[in-house]
């Protein structure tokens, strides 16, 4: 990553990926752990306001204190010189992230792509996220669309938790007086109200958010953030399955108990609406108890040694309840949507008592039941003298289960699940190794089960396929093959053509820890001419032609009287030189001096004898 910024001497800046309202994210580079992460900064327009600095810290706390599959983790956080500042100006803090590759919800709602079974899944996930930060006391308050996070696999993250704006979202925050409480199209009617706001909000918003994912559409839309606001406090959603045939009744049935205006009337916690999401996408419509109701609205009114009188509003607040309606205590007037004809309000009064008095009733006797039971046990302890210990949890079997899986089955179980990495051979990466207690093991609620997560054998065979690849393709192959690719050096060969690997070191087929270097071998495309001067002609000629130079070779014969005949006394390319291949070499070759003529000698001529006097011839 090419990069001029570094923070903290650490934390390579890249390309900017999201822009907020409060701060920018950009992709970065963690150079002592060689892993991607993002990397939210404060805006350095409002790096001087305290109240902003307040907020984008409690984000980082919050968020640290989260460790949770589908909760964006934060690795790290810190401060930012800006350039030019004073001794008193202060400095830019800035959060260090994971980085999640994917689509958030926002972009996968506009496209289309998703079907009611896969927006069913995902609202899980976002539950299970929701579940895990109730639990640990942090209310999320800006659960929407662009807040959450789909990987390629299908897993869900969710962002910004502690900070109610959101980068690369135009839509309209509501805000009050030093707090910044929501976004308009998923607020809850209490925060549209200004009062304070508890895990039972959180599940509102979650219910706008999965009504959005059935229909494409929020269930409150309006000119202005102000007249979303007011629906949310005043009207009810039409049924999703009115802009989406598909949506069943049951499902209907959880958004609607999601979109109760009295947070006393919906879900109570995650666990619930998770619960009921699962019944309604078997097709069974989820159903609550008189006792459940009764147990709801008793845990909201004060606690009285009689029941009060019909007329008195602690009774009507309580049957109204009771009866599904608001918690209200403002009168109902004849101009109000619930008024009526007298004779149907003394109707509706009279129906109302008669709930009350079966819910006192019912009450009553779960608390008389309760008390017994509760002495019957203290009693029979008492008897028999022996101390009671804790009620104990056995751990699930997670074995062979994804990281997601088993999350939510430890969760369910009353437990917190603590993830590490190790190398199985045996067991695929992205699956459960084993958990820290067994499976069957028993332990309090609550407890940490410590799991271990495969990343897959230990050990890597380097590719043959990589011979003769380019070096990016190598180096891409050896990825693959869970190593990296290391040094480059270069080497003449006559059957590799240039700039493609030749070998690796260590060699290709051998067995290599995970994450090792391989270094490569590439070709330059030419060979080394060797030394063939003195050498038989014969003996020279296979040298050169031999496949592994590839050389031509073409022989000059010249007479020598002194090498011997064919011996080769010179070669036209100096030996060492690197050449292509095919270059043809002149070899000069000694050949034996053809022998000298004789001349031709002439024959000596014949002498004439001549006549001495004694022998002259007598005269006749």
């Amino acid at each position: 990553m090419t990069t001029d910024r570094v923070l903290n001497g650490r934390y390579e800046v890249g390309e900017l990926i999201g822009r907020g309202g409060m701060a920018d994210v950009h992709l970065g580079r963690d150079i002592r752990l060689g892993r991607s992460v993002a990397i939210k900064v404060l805006r350095r327009d409002l790096a001087r306001d305290p109240l902003f600095q307040s907020r984008f810290r409690r984000e980082a706390q919050a968020v640290a204190a989260l460790n949770h599959p589908t909760i964006v983790s934060v690795y790290d956080t810190g401060e930012e010189d800006v350039p030019g500042r004073s001794v008193d100006d202060v400095r830019v803090p800035f959060i260090v992230m994971e980085y999640v590759a994917g689509r958030t919800l926002r972009d996968l709602i506009r496209s289309g792509d998703l079907t009611l079974d896969e927006s069913a899944e995902h609202m899980m996930g976002v539950l299970s996220a929701l579940e895990y930060s109730h639990k640990a006391g942090i209310v999320h308050r800006d659960i929407k669309p662009a807040n959450v996070m789909i990987t390629p696999e299908g897993n869900v993250k969710v962002m910004d938790f502690g900070i109610a704006r959101a980068m690369a979202d135009s839509a309209a925050t509501m805000t009050q007086t030093q707090a910044v409480i929501g976004t308009a199209q998923y607020l809850s009617p209490e925060q549209a109200r200004g009062e304070t706001v508890d895990a039972r909000s959180d599940l509102y918003s979650a219910g706008c958010l999965m009504y959005e994912l059935f229909t494409a559409r929020p269930p409150f839309v309006g000119d202005s953030p102000v007249s979303v606001a007011y629906q949310h406090v005043r009207e009810v959603p039409k049924p999703a399955s009115h802009f989406n045939p598909e949506v069943s009744p049951a499902l209907d049935a959880v958004l609607h108990r999601a979109l109760e205006k009295d947070r006393q009337d919906r879900y109570q916690d995650a666990v619930a609406f998770r619960l009921a999401l699962q019944t309604a996408r078997k097709g069974v419509i989820p159903t609550t108890s008189p006792q459940e109701r009764a147990t709801e609205a008793l845990s909201t009114l004060p606690v009285a040694a009689e029941a009060p009188d019909d007329d008195e509003p602690q009774t009507r607040a309580m049957a109204k309840v009771l009866a599904g309606g608001s918690m209200s205590s403002g009168p109902v007037t004849e101009d109000h949507p619930l008024a009526g004809p007298p004779n149907d309000r003394h109707a509706e009064d009279e129906d109302r008592r008669r709930a009350t008095r079966r819910a006192w009733t019912t009450t009553f006797f779960i608390i008389v039941a309760l008390v017994l039971a509760g002495g019957a046990f203290v009693l029979f302890n008492l008897l028999n003298n022996e101390p009671e210990g804790p009620v104990l949890q056995a751990v699930p079997t997670i074995e062979g289960m994804t990281q997601d899986e088993a999350a939510n089955a430890i969760f369910a179980a009353d437990l917190r699940p603590q993830f590490e990495e190790d190398f199985s051979d045996t067991v695929d990466p992205g699956l459960v190794i084993e958990s820290d207690p067994g499976a069957g093991d028993e332990v309090e609620p609550g407890s940490t089960v410590n799991v271990t997560i495969s990343e897959g054998p230990s050990d890597a065979i380097i590719p043959e396929a990589i011979t003769g690849m380019t070096e990016s393709s190598a180096r891409d192959a050896l990825t693959s093959a869970d190593l990296s690719g290391g040094d480059v050096t270069e080497e003449n060969s006559a059957t590799v053509p240039a700039g493609r690997v030749i070998s690796t070191n260590p060699a290709v087929g051998e067995s290599v820890p995970v994450n090792s270097d391989v270094d490569l071998v590439l070709s330059t495309g030419l060979v080394d001419v060797p030394r063939v001067i003195e050498l038989p002609v014969d003996e020279a000629r296979a040298l050169l032609e031999d496949p592994a130079k590839g050389l031509t070779v073409r022989v000059a014969e010249v007479e020598n009287e002194v090498v011997e005949p064919d011996l080769v006394t010179d070669q036209s390319v100096e030996a060492g030189s690197a050449v292509p291949p095919g270059t043809e070499i002149v070899l000069t070759v000694a050949m034996e001096p053809a022998p000298e003529e004789e001349p031709a000698t002439e024959p000596e001529p014949t002498p004439t004898p001549t006549a001495t006097p004694s022998e002259a011839p007598a005269e006749p």
